[in-house]
């Protein structure tokens, strides 16, 4: 906060609060990375965990990011991938997410697959429009820089220069997680988010992103970062409504009962 302020960039009442806030979570806490995502609107680790995440992304061609809701796993490496088209360092962004209750099928007609898969999309959405004006956006998708689709539009394709992310990898099967991780081609980037307690899969079906953990951890050039609920930079409240629900589901397993 102080090298901004030295650097004659006016603080934002909104960032001054953060910065406080993460501040008062995490007395060691430093604000020390920025990403400028659109000349001069930045983007800031909020929390200790967030900054490791971001180290991790700055370092390594993929960077799997593990934890709760609201601890920035996909807007984080969303501003990472709009600093990197801002600098030239990549060409595309591709954000993927598993269409589950669509079953990831595309027998569908062109017509339908937007009105269906977009509410499986909105949440990416979301994070391009917090950062970027609408109609820049929709320019950047019209000229096909920007790609927001379902997973299953990534079979076949090898992309080069591009920043791929890949959302609520949680509820990918094993098949889909090693199909995405194997679109990566020259000079391209990937990220993978998830949850592991939130997997809305079959219950005979293993979760591609429990078993990347098991076998892709220590590979030279992967990296997993491990975000908790310390890491929860959303409304005040969620953060000990997470913890509430935690401590619901070990008395439960404890053998007591939801009341």
């Amino acid at each position: 906060m102080r090298r901004r302020a030295e650097e004659g960039r006016r603080l934002r009442l909104f960032e001054v609060e953060d910065i406080v806030d993460a501040v008062s979570r995490d007395p060691g806490f430093r604000d020390e990375v920025r990403l400028d995502v659109r000349g001069g609107a930045y983007v800031t680790p909020r929390s200790q965990g967030q900054a490791a995440y971001l180290d991790a992304l700055r370092h390594h061609d993929i960077v799997f990011a593990i934890g709760p809701a609201g601890t920035g796993k996909t807007y984080l490496a969303v501003a990472m991938a709009l600093t990197a088209l801002r600098s030239g360092r990549i060409k595309k962004l591709i954000l993927a997410r598993p269409a589950v209750e669509a079953g990831e099928k595309l027998g569908f007609l062109p017509g339908d697959l937007e009105e269906k898969v977009n509410p499986y999309l909105r949440p990416l959405y979301d994070a391009l429009h917090d950062m970027l004006d609408y109609g820049l956006v929709r320019k950047y998708m019209e000229r096909d820089v920007i790609e927001v689709v379902p997973l299953a539009f990534m079979r076949g394709r090898t992309l080069n220069h591009a920043f791929v992310i890949l959302d609520e990898a949680q509820n990918t099967t094993v098949g889909q997680m090693m199909m995405f991780l194997t679109r990566l081609g020259t000079r391209s980037q990937g990220v993978i988010t998830g949850d592991v307690t939130q997997v809305d899969l079959p219950a005979n079906e293993l979760s591609g992103l429990v078993h990347a953990q098991r076998i892709l951890s220590g590979i030279e050039g992967i990296a997993f970062v491990r975000l908790t609920k310390g890491d929860i930079v959303r409304h005040r409240l969620v953060q000990d409504i997470v913890e509430a629900y935690e401590r619901d589901a070990a008395e439960r397993g404890r053998g007591g009962s939801p009341s």
